[in-house]
């Protein structure tokens, strides 16, 4: 099997990184200023600012995984849905919970890793009623001494990591509007950059800016409206000209649509130092009946590139123009250093929600591959010259008629859960679904704060009857190197490490460790819940590997448990239900740290 690290493959946003197989041992990896080399810490989601996933400890081998034991346990006292992973400083790690949003700071260095301290926000009750897609938090992060987080009630909070001490506090969503926040935030040259949540709620995306040391707003760009507003100007040069114009966040809807239209930013945000740049991907267009809101629809279901400092937006791609199937392009954006043509290519790794895996020039928004990573019908590929989806037209949905076997369903491919890339095997490693859907749309009213949807959707399992699968995806020679097939959904991000492991969870509960060059399974423990949650690799204060991840089904995939939904309702969650009417049989509520490492 041909891999990509027998080529040069080049991890990083600033320097260029060679690797080999041959010579591909952590310890000589080069510095880069997007993915550093690993100190043993994990201080954000996505581990750097290159959102790799990817642990530099090798001490975990596919020679010694199937001795992992379990280090100690930690129960959060929650049930809601564990999206977020732990964080590691040092000697304490920490925890941040789904509604209620509790910050817990576990102190590493003691047996058994008991509660320093424990900090409770205190988030509004009617959160939990317009969250869309359950009461989750994806994470919080570490910087200068201060973990950050946001509440689903709309508020950003620092606190101080020794102390547990609020260190400042920022309401940025209204609630009354339908906005709740559940992203995690990223901290990029002494900026907290956040985004809003809301989409099925008619509510207006934006991405702000708030100033690491004191809370306040440096800036704030809408992703729909006038250009001022979406903070469009001199700087703004996309790659392709269906993205150029005055004033498209306004021209490319009905009047006034744009003010509801959701293009909210809940997802990944990645940083290039080098270049000074954010990447961030935005939401669906509201509502989802795609008869109301003819044109484009920008900036919805697209990806920008913003100045950190700034706002100012500097490119632009829309990957999903006038999206008709809720296809979020909200998913991570892997920065990396490619050899591609006559010579090397910094690019974002993005596998979209609408099935496809994108390779772009992360200087320009350049589309240099776009090739389907899994099975697809609702369009016919991606047009290298405009960087336009050519749609399908037979599954247009259509008022008074129900569009049958659209694939995939509206989670997408994959949703909000990330992959990993190692550099030392060239692959990304894809969490994702095999979902389809039928779908009928219908007139939505408009009210703030109430769904604004206007659709019925029924989801089951794609092609082959598997419900999700782990793809290794060669981004080079565009094919997958493997893949594994699961029952349900894998609605867990993937983590890699240097010792040549995968790491994910399945949601009836079941934690994998396979071989990264060939899929294999090595190691597996059954947790107590499904597992929604981001693994992370860690050195603690003796020196050693440890392998962590939160068990605890939920989030929209797992709704029908951690809400206690009717199975007999096919249509709730919006439609997921009818994809999982048998979770409940397979797993129960949870919300569960689980450490594991070697023996002595």
């Amino acid at each position: 099997m041909r891999h990509l690290a027998r080529s040069s493959v080049l991890l990083g946003a600033a320097l260029l990184l060679c690797l080999t197989l041959a010579s591909a041992q952590p310890e000589s990896v080069s510095a880069s200023s997007a993915g550093p080399p690993d100190d043993g810490n994990w201080e954000m989601p996505g581990k750097n600012y290159a959102s790799t996933r990817f642990s530099g400890m090798q001490e975990i081998t596919p020679a010694n995984v199937g001795k992992l034991t379990v280090a100690f346990t930690f129960s959060s006292a929650t049930t809601h849905g564990y999206e977020a992973p732990p964080l590691v400083v040092g000697g304490t790690m920490y925890l941040i919970t789904p509604f209620p949003n509790y910050l817990y700071a576990l102190d590493l260095t003691k047996p058994g890793a008991p509660a320093k301290w424990t900090f409770k926000p205190k988030p509004l009750a009617a959160a939990q009623g317009v969250a869309c897609c359950g009461t989750i938090n994806r994470g919080a992060v570490y910087s200068n001494g201060k973990i950050i987080f946001n509440t689903l009630d709309g508020h950003t909070i620092a606190v101080d990591a020794n102390s547990g001490k609020q260190v400042w506090r920022t309401a940025l969503g209204d609630i009354q509007k339908g906005e709740t926040i559940t992203m995690a935030p990223l901290v990029a040259n002494g900026k907290v950059l956040v985004g809003n949540s809301g989409g099925e709620m008619g509510v207006r995306g934006w991405i702000t800016a708030l100033d690491e040391a004191t809370g306040k707003i440096a800036w704030k760009a809408f992703n729909t409206g006038p250009d001022k507003d979406v903070l469009i100007g001199p700087r703004f040069k996309p790659f392709y000209a269906m993205d150029r114009g005055k004033d498209l966040g306004v021209k490319t809807w009905p009047p006034d649509a744009w003010k509801i239209g959701g293009a909210t930013t809940w997802g990944w945000i990645s940083f290039d130092p080098t270049l000074g740049l954010i990447y961030y991907g935005t939401s669906n267009p509201g509502p989802w009946n795609p008869d109301q809101r003819p044109g484009d629809n920008k900036w919805a279901a697209g990806i920008f590139a913003r100045d950190v400092n700034t706002g100012q937006a500097v490119w632009f791609y829309h990957s999903t123009p006038h999206d008709l199937f809720d296809y979020d392009d909200i998913n991570e954006s892997i920065l990396t250093d490619i050899p591609w043509g006559n010579g090397i290519r910094p690019v974002l790794l993005r596998p979209d929600r609408n099935g496809y895996f994108y390779v772009i020039d992360r200087r320009n928004g350049q589309v240099l591959s776009a090739t389907p990573y899994g099975y697809i019908n609702s369009t016919k590929g991606v047009d290298l010259r405009t960087g336009r989806l050519t749609p399908a037209p037979d599954k247009t949905p259509a008022q008074g008629r129900v569009t049958r076997n659209i694939c995939p369903a509206a989670p997408g491919l994959k949703d909000w859960n990330p992959s990993a890339f190692s550099p030392l095997t060239g692959l990304v490693y894809i969490p994702h679904n095999n979902l389809c859907m039928d779908e009928g749309v219908m007139n939505a009213n408009y009210v703030s704060g109430t769904p604004y949807v206007g659709a019925d959707v029924k989801m089951y399992p794609g092609p082959g009857g598997n419900r999700g699968a782990v793809t290794a995806w060669d981004p080079l020679n565009r094919r997958a190197a493997w893949e594994i097939k699961e029952d349900l959904p894998v609605w867990s991000p993937a983590l890699a490490t240097a010792g040549g492991l995968v790491f994910y969870g399945t949601m009836d509960g079941w934690f994998k460790a396979v071989d990264a060059r060939s899929g294999k399974l090595l190691w597996q423990f059954k947790t107590g819940s499904g597992i929604i949650g981001q693994p992370i690799s860690y050195r603690g204060p003796d020196g050693r590997q440890y392998i962590a991840v939160i068990s605890g089904v939920g989030g929209w995939a797992g709704a029908i448990v951690a809400a206690k939904l009717d199975p007999r309702d096919p249509t709730a969650a919006l439609g997921f239900v009818n994809a999982m009417k048998d979770l409940p049989d397979k797993t129960t509520a949870g919300g569960m740290l689980y450490v594991f490492t070697l023996p002595h």
